[in-house]
Formats: C-alpha cells, sequence, structure tokens
C-alpha cells in the first residue's frame, strides 16, 4: 500500500499527469484530424473555438487552482477536514460559474463568433460548434474542478482512468457521427460537437463517484451545504492572481488568434495544426510542472522547506532535457507528421517553418512553467501575474501585431514574439524563485535561515 510520503514523491505524482496528458493529446489530435476529413475550414473553426473555451475556463479555474495547491498544502499540514471543506466549496462555485458560461455561449455563438474577425463562410459553422460545446461548459467545469482536488490529494491515478475513457468514448462517437458508421446519422462537425458533449458528460459522472471518496471522511449529500468563508477566502488570496494569470495567457492567444484570422484562413489552420503538435512536446513539461506543484506544496505545506526549494531543480532538469529532446524528434518526422492532417502544400510549407521554431520555443516554456508552477505552490502567485500580465500582453500579443501584421512576417512573426515572451516570464520567475522571499516568510527565522542557498535534488523526489 503506498505510504503518505510515497504518494507525493515526484515519479508517483507524474507518470499518471503524463499518461493523462498524453490521452488528452490524443483526444486533440484524433479530433483535429478527423475534423480535418470535413475540411479545413471546420479546423479553423474548431480552433479559434476552444481558444475562446478556454479563455472563458479562467472564471472557474481560478477557484479549482487556489484550491488544489491550499488543499496540497492543508494535507501537508495534516489538517484533513480543511482540504475536505475547501474542495466541496470549490466544485460548488465552480459548477455555478459553468452554467452560466453554458447559458452565455449557448444563445451568444454567433455573436461571439463575430468578435474574433472570421470569415463570413465559417460563420455558420462556428454558430453550430459554439453553441453545442460551449453550451455544455457547465461539464468543463465540474472535470476541471474534480479533476483538479482529486489529483491535489495525491492521487493522480484517478484523472488518468477517467482521461482513458473518455478518449475512447469520443473517438467512438466522433468516427460514427463523421463518417456515418455504426447506424449513426453522418452529422460532421455537429456531430463532433455532440460527441465532444456525450465524453464530458460520461467523464464527469465517473470523477463525481471518485470525488466521494477522496478524503477520509466520506462527503455526503448534505456535505454540499457547506460552506466556509475563511477558507474560501485562503482559496481567493491563492487563486485569483492564478485567474489574471491564466486570463492574460488564453486572451493573449485570443488576440494572436485574431491577428491570424486577419492573416487568413491557411495561417489559421496551420496554428491550430501546430498547437496540436507542439503539445506532444510540452506535455512531459507539463506534467512535471504539475507534479511538482502538487509535491512543493505539500512539502511547504508541512514545513518542510529545505526539500520544497531542492526538489524544483530536479524536476526543471528532467523537463528541460524531455522537451529538447521531443522537439528534436518531432523536427526529424516533422514532414510526414504533417501529412497526416493536411495534403495542402501551403499549410505544410508553414507548418515545417513552425517545428523549426518550436525547438527554440519548448525549453523557454519548460523553464517558465516548471519554476512558475514551484513559486504557486508555495503562495507566490501575484508575482507571477504581474509578470504574466506585462510579458503576455507586451511581448507576446503586442510583439505579435508588430511583427506578424504591421511588418508583414506573418506566422514566423508571431512566434518570435512567443518565444521571447516565453524566455521573459523563465528568466524572471527563476530569479524570484532563487531568492526564496516567499518561502522564508512567515518562518521562523531559524528555520528560515536554514534554507539552502543553491540548486540541488532532494530525497523525496
Amino acid at each position: 500500500m503506498t505510504t503518505e510520503k510515497n504518494k507525493f514523491t515526484l515519479w508517483v505524482l507524474a507518470w499518471p499527469i503524463f499518461i493523462e496528458l498524453t490521452l488528452q493529446l490524443l483526444l486533440g489530435t484524433v479530433d483535429t484530424l478527423m475534423v480535418s476529413r470535413v475540411s479545413d475550414d471546420a479546423v479553423a473553426v474548431v480552433g479559434l473555438s476552444n481558444q475562446l473555451f478556454q479563455a472563458l475556463t479562467t472564471l472557474f479555474m481560478t477557484v479549482a487552482s487556489g484550491a488544489g495547491i491550499l488543499i496540497a498544502q492543508k494535507l501537508g499540514a495534516r489538517k484533513a477536514e480543511d482540504a475536505r471543506t475547501v474542495a466541496i466549496m470549490a466544485v460548488k462555485v465552480s459548477a455555478v460559474i459553468g452554467m452560466l458560461l453554458s447559458i452565455v455561449l449557448h444563445f451568444g455563438a454567433r455573436p461571439l463568433a463575430q468578435v474574433f474577425q472570421l470569415e463570413e463562410r465559417l460563420l455558420p459553422l462556428a454558430d453550430t460548434y459554439i453553441s453545442i460545446v460551449g453550451g455544455g461548459m457547465v461539464l468543463t467545469a465540474l472535470m476541471a474542478s474534480l479533476s483538479t482536488v482529486i489529483r491535489n490529494t495525491g492521487n493522480t491515478k484517478g484523472p488518468m482512468i477517467t482521461a482513458l475513457g473518455m478518449n475512447v468514448i469520443h473517438v467512438f462517437f466522433n468516427y460514427g457521427f463523421i463518417f456515418g458508421s455504426y447506424g449513426f446519422p453522418k452529422l460532421g462537425l455537429t456531430g463532433v460537437a455532440i460527441s465532444t458533449l456525450v465524453s464530458r458528460l460520461l467523464a464527469t459522472g465517473f470523477l463525481l463517484f471518485m470525488f466521494t471518496s477522496a478524503f477520509d471522511r466520506k462527503i455526503q449529500f448534505m456535505d454540499w451545504r457547506i460552506f466556509h468563508r475563511k477558507l474560501f477566502g485562503e482559496v481567493l488570496k491563492i487563486g485569483w492572481p492564478l485567474g489574471v494569470n491564466m486570463s492574460s495567457y488564453v486572451f493573449t492567444q485570443l488576440a494572436m488568434y485574431t491577428f491570424l484570422a486577419m492573416l487568413g484562413a491557411k495561417e489559421l489552420a496551420t496554428r491550430t495544426y501546430m498547437n496540436t503538435l507542439e503539445s506532444s512536446c510540452s506535455m512531459l513539461g507539463f506534467a512535471l510542472s504539475l507534479a511538482m506543484q502538487i509535491q512543493i506544496a505539500h512539502l511547504y505545506g508541512g514545513g518542510r522547506i529545505r526539500e520544497a526549494y531542492k526538489s524544483s531543480y530536479r524536476g526543471l532538469w528532467i523537463g528541460l532535457g524531455l522537451a529538447t529532446g521531443s522537439s528534436v524528434i518531432l523536427l526529424l518526422v516533422s514532414k510526414q507528421y504533417l501529412g497526416i492532417f493536411t495534403a495542402d502544400p501551403e499549410i505544410i510549407t508553414l507548418g515545417l517553418s513552425c517545428i523549426a521554431m518550436n525547438l527554440l520555443l519548448q525549453p523557454g516554456k519548460m523553464l517558465n512553467m516548471g519554476i512558475g508552477s514551484a513559486l504557486n505552490a508555495v503562495g507566490d502567485t501575484r508575482y507571477n501575474m504581474y509578470i504574466s500580465i506585462g510579458s503576455m500582453w507586451m511581448v507576446a500579443a503586442g510583439l505579435s501585431y508588430l511583427l506578424g501584421i504591421h511588418l508583414s512576417w506573418g506566422l514566423m512573426g508571431i512566434y518570435v514574439a512567443m518565444i521571447c515572451d516565453e524566455y521573459l516570464r523563465g528568466v524572471l520567475v527563476l530569479y524570484r524563485w532563487r531568492g526564496q522571499k516567499f518561502l522564508r516568510k512567515g518562518l521562523p527565522s531559524s528555520e528560515a535561515s536554514s534554507v539552502s542557498q543553491g540548486p540541488g535534488t532532494t530525497a523525496q523526489a
């Protein structure tokens, strides 16, 4: 049986997260591949719609992310009842926000699509996809909050198993609706939207079942009335800067997608394909970053400051190696890989250039994700928020417009802006973490002075 100490080791936390993210990547890849059989226009619509959905998820992920970090800290401090209360509140609040978003997206799909400068011929497709998938945003909210809560109790296998089941169901329904197989009607993009909704509904049910037994004391129906103002205040204190940070990212991504829409449908489709391909490089690093955040929050909550500080560097070096290696592999097989998705020679040429730029992008992204997650784990979320607002808007979005649109560099200009943004934020978070300002905050002076002053490894990692 896994002990409490072993449950929060980096490897035990990371490998199920990695498999879960791989399955999510598979879901996105299969989605993109199958939708490409409908048309490249459909791919462009799905890509832009998903950016919109990601922007709106920050509204409930503000609560879920803050709650996840606080749950790991409380469990590390042996305050299991507080962790349980935080979890219940996070799921409940996220569900309410998700329901409100569902109503807005279902009834306001066409106006929202028009905001992002889509070509007129793409609007009917966007209207259909946004109204159906966006109408189920409450399911996305529940899935995100439930997975975050369960994962931060140290159970990273549960969300992984759920992702596996969701993938199988989604692929099955996708194939049936797109190609009219297994007695399904041939519905094209509408079928893809319905498939997404059905798979998320089943996954939500499974996660809810798992959630009720996530803590030592089982969660009962009457527990949903629980609301602890002080604990919720702690959640928001950690969570609202995370929400602003996530909002900055997704809204600057939306701005860049708007620039791409101005460049044309081919550039928009290319970037959508590249999102799928780049995820194969960054998911290893992202899995390690999430595991680092859970582990460091647990160590920090238990007062094990030296271990919390050192463990970040081990995860970072591993992540840098994996992200760089996978980027090189992608570069070597790039032409064949892109050919799976599209036969358009212009899109393939654009995509090959982007894959070369990806080799520069991924190490900066890993540095930013890994050390940024360490800062979040100890509650230093405002610093990440401040640098994100500045860098993402002035460098990522501002430089994208300057290079991509004003100077006519196109998609390559947007990639240059993204690379500059990732490295700038990465260097800034590393400087902050090495200063250990927040690690020492609120600790006795004798313990604060014992924190080591350089990178190293941890026995628990």
